[in-house]
């Protein structure tokens, strides 16, 4: 789209808001909200913020940066009023002379996609994103509290969450969504729903339009909406499975004949196993995101690879005809443009050298890290891809990272004390 077709389009459908959204290092959704009247002013990339809101205020910035929306990602969101209206942009950050950001995630996964098509390569990946739906208190306060007995596909009046979902995906696919699945998850009150792969940057764009989506429409219904890993100790976690197909001239190259697994799947999975230590950090990047790892430690926990349908972290797989690698260790806190990046850049790393794929089911011997400590420690040690996502940006990743493991090894918790206070 052009500037011109965007002004046309505001003034057709009568939008009086719009937001300009970027994500910031973690993941977080930020915002700038303006009128028509200033349209111009921010198509034109004129609009700064304080360069620390990139960094959740951890770290003091003292450079303004500039948002560059994508115009093509112009939407309307169907949940805010019908006269009115407000549609939203995602924005590119970029320095006061138009080049771009190199912290930002959304850069990062530009700059990975772009040595990925010097080599003839590109990606479409297809995401599973798991969340819950809780109950609020009375103030409209999130808690973890649910009523329902629900499991894995199960229906109404079972699950209680059925008419929020259901608006959900109509939602979505207002917003232009090809909405694939939508179900019930195995604990109560866990939901999924899967939408088509797209292409890498734009399947990234989508899981945040997505977050904010459900968080938004289930605050409608008086619930919350949580991608939380690992929510409640009692209950399954939640995940983010990452399904990659990779292609060259239109082909794509995880394709071929014979159920056997083509040597670009190998050597893409073989990239995987070799960095999933590392990528870890990226892919799991939250104190609580290994409390899912430690509670599933029989399947996700020991990389390994499968092509049927056992929970290994690594599955080669055809989906509506089409061969994709999925990796089922990711999980809904990270970061989409990061973690697409780092395992795009895991798996290249095994195509260009060729890398060597162990047996099916064979114990690689490499472990998911059980703790956010140990995964910033592979993931330092991974210089191949803290150099692919910038070592600046690396090393910054890794000192806030480390400062948020302090700050929880600094709590005690109420397992402490039941366990301890009346034994010392």
């Amino acid at each position: 789209m052009t500037k011109e077709d965007i002004l046309r389009h505001i003034e057709k459908e009568d939008v009086e808001f719009i937001r300009l959204q970027f994500t910031d290092c973690f993941g977080n959704l930020k915002n700038f909200a303006v009128t028509p009247g200033q349209l111009e002013r921010s198509l034109n990339n004129e609009y700064t913020f304080d360069g620390s809101a990139m960094f959740d205020d951890q770290i003091e910035c003292d450079e303004m940066l500039y948002l560059h929306p994508d115009y093509d990602s112009f939407v309307i969101l169907p949940w805010r009023p019908q006269h009115g209206k407000v549609g939203k942009f995602i924005c590119d950050v970029c320095h006061e002379d138009g080049t771009p950001f190199e912290y930002s995630p959304r850069t990062i996964l530009k700059n990975v996609l772009d040595r990925a098509a010097k080599e003839g390569y590109s990606f479409r990946v297809n995401p599973e994103c798991e969340f819950f739906l809780f109950n609020t208190d009375d103030s409209g306060n999130p808690t973890t509290t649910v009523h329902e007995k629900a499991g894995y596909l199960d229906v109404g009046p079972l699950d209680f969450g059925e008419n929020a979902r259901r608006d959900l995906v109509l939602t979505l696919e207002e917003m232009g969504f090809e909405i694939e699945s939508s179900h019930h998850e195995k604990a109560p009150a866990q939901h999924e729903i899967d939408f088509t792969a797209g292409e890498a940057l734009d399947t990234a764009d989508d899981i945040m339009t997505f977050k904010f989506a459900v968080r938004s429409i289930a605050k409608r219904f008086g619930l919350y909406a949580t991608f939380m890993p690992k929510p409640r100790a009692d209950l399954a976690g939640s995940g983010m499975h990452l399904s990659f197909s990779m292609y060259k001239d239109g082909v794509n190259l995880f394709d071929s004949e014979g159920g056997a697994v083509s040597d670009t799947a190998a050597a893409f999975m073989a990239g995987i196993i070799a960095h999933s230590e590392g990528i870890c950090a990226i892919t799991n990047p939250t104190v609580n995101s290994y409390k899912r790892i430690m509670a599933d430690r029989g399947a996700i926990a020991t990389v390994a690879w499968t092509s049927d349908n056992k929970k290994q972290p690594v599955r080669i797989r055809k989906k509506f005809g089409e061969t994709k690698v999925e990796l089922r260790f990711p999980d809904p806190s990270a970061n989409p443009y990061l973690a697409i990046a780092a395992c795009i850049t895991a798996g290249l790393d095994g195509v260009k050298n060729s890398l060597k794929l162990c047996a099916e089911g064979k114990d690689t011997g490499k472990c998911l890290p059980t703790d956010l400590k140990g995964a910033l420690r592979k993931f330092k040690k991974d210089s191949y891809i803290c150099e692919s996502l910038g070592e600046a940006f690396a090393a910054k990743y890794v000192e806030l990272k480390e400062e948020e493991w302090n700050d929880y090894m600094l709590q005690v918790s109420d397992w402490e004390v039941a366990r301890y206070l009346h034994k010392m």
